[in-house]
């Protein structure tokens, strides 16, 4: 375990369910789903017309001049990480540049700028292309927009490993600090791929849910019915903070990140290994970063994405590794699949767990998996105090990452 401690002191989110934390952890700990039909025109040729797609558009928060050089998923990295950055109370607190950096990441990225520019160019030709087309769609963009927007001058870096990118972009902010280069970074996860083509591919896999007539139900983690999961956009952004800077400057303190573990599957480009044997390793890991046994962990938001292979496989890992004992839930019951964003939502969750001594429920959940034998928060926010707990992220091509945060 480093001798050097790392805070959380702010949050921004912006997400299916809420344009900032305060309203999404309120619907969270209500049970609502962000889950709607998908209306635009496109949607009526796929077999998949549901998603969890933005509350607040970011139009409604950018000013139009601005937006028109940015990728969505660059608008909602900028607005979770403004918010965060206000939430820290880091806006006239005369941080040196060369001390904050940033780690933000998408597991997709600018996916909709190709795709959109791509029809102008078939249709008008080149001229008619936008000049921001390659600063919009390419996969730092998100994370230097932060960096420009809050003048980081201590390196800026773009994670890009699927599922699990905002909590790895976590665990390399905790390393940064850890290291000596940065008093404080700006890290999370970004995401907006509600398009047709994103939509056809997970569904020609077979990943997502079908259960268009029921859109609120259609994610539902570790049920029998579970049918795959539902895409869903959005952003989280954290600012992680060494501890004795932080206290100096009065800040608020979430909580501690503790520890965070990173593996990779070696198994397979999308399914998970059955056993989830990196999984348990990253669990492992983080567990020992934080200088604690799986007996303190007291709660997990696992990565439970509501497919048929990836759920199971995770319980039968947070028990090798944890125990039996942790009250779980998965969030993206309410939330949908946020992808890149995941981790760092997930995380922020998690975080609010333990301050609000609640863990968030799991909804959905009508007819549980046989093998689900560990206690699930299931329909209702339920009353725990927590002392540290864990947030789980598995991505695309084998990537693990257990982060876990603890009371400060």
């Amino acid at each position: 375990m480093s001798s050097t401690d790392v805070v959380v002191t702010g949050l921004g989110a912006t997400t299916p369910l809420g344009g900032d934390v305060a309203s999404t952890w309120d619907a969270l700990l209500a049970g609502r789903s962000g889950v709607t039909p998908l209306t635009q025109e496109w949607a009526a040729q796929l077999p998949v017309r549901i998603a969890a797609q933005l509350a607040v558009d970011p139009s409604e928060v950018i000013e139009r001049v601005k937006m028109r050089k940015l990728d969505r998923s660059e608008a909602i990295a900028l607005i979770a990480a403004k918010q965060a950055w206000l939430d820290a109370g880091l806006e006239d607190s005369g941080l040196d540049p060369e001390r904050l950096a940033v780690s933000f990441g998408s597991g997709i990225g600018g996916a909709t700028t190709l795709l959109n520019q791509d029809d102008i160019l078939e249709a008008s030709g080149p001229r008619r292309v936008s000049p921001h087309t390659v600063p919009m769609l390419m996969p730092n963009g998100p994370a230097a927009w932060v960096g420009i927007d809050l003048k980081a001058r201590a390196g800026v870096h773009a994670m890009a490993s699927a599922c699990a990118t905002g909590a790895e972009a976590l665990s390399l902010g905790l390393d940064i600090i850890r290291s000596g280069r940065a008093d404080v970074v700006v890290a999370g996860g970004t995401e907006a791929v509600i398009h047709p083509l994103p939509l056809a591919g997970f569904s020609s896999m077979r990943a997502m849910s079908t259960r268009n007539d029921e859109p609120e139900r259609a994610s539902r983690p570790w049920d029998k019915g579970r049918d795959g999961f539902v895409m869903g956009e959005g952003g989280g952004a954290l600012i992680l903070e060494r501890a004795d800077h932080a206290v100096a400057r009065g800040a608020r303190i979430y909580a501690r990140l503790a520890g965070t573990g990173i593996t990779s599957d070696g198994f397979d480009i999308v399914q998970p290994d059955p056993e989830c044997k990196g999984g348990i390793r990253a669990m492992t890991k983080a567990i020992q970063d934080a200088g604690l046994t799986g007996a303190d962990i007291a709660h997990v938001n696992a990565h439970a994405t509501s497919t048929p292979a990836g759920d199971m496989g995770e319980i039968l890992g947070i028990k090798t590794a944890i125990g039996d004992h942790p009250v779980i839930t998965s969030t993206k019951s309410m939330s949908g699949h946020l992808l890149g964003a995941a981790g760092a939502l997930e995380s922020i969750a998690t975080i609010l767990a333990i301050r609000d001594s609640v863990v968030p429920p799991t909804i959905n959940l009508d007819d549980p998996d046989d093998r689900l034998d560990l206690d699930v928060a299931a329909h209702k926010a339920r009353p725990l105090e927590i002392a540290a707990a864990m947030n789980n992220s598995f991505g695309f091509g084998g990537h693990n990452v257990a982060v876990v945060f603890t009371r400060y």
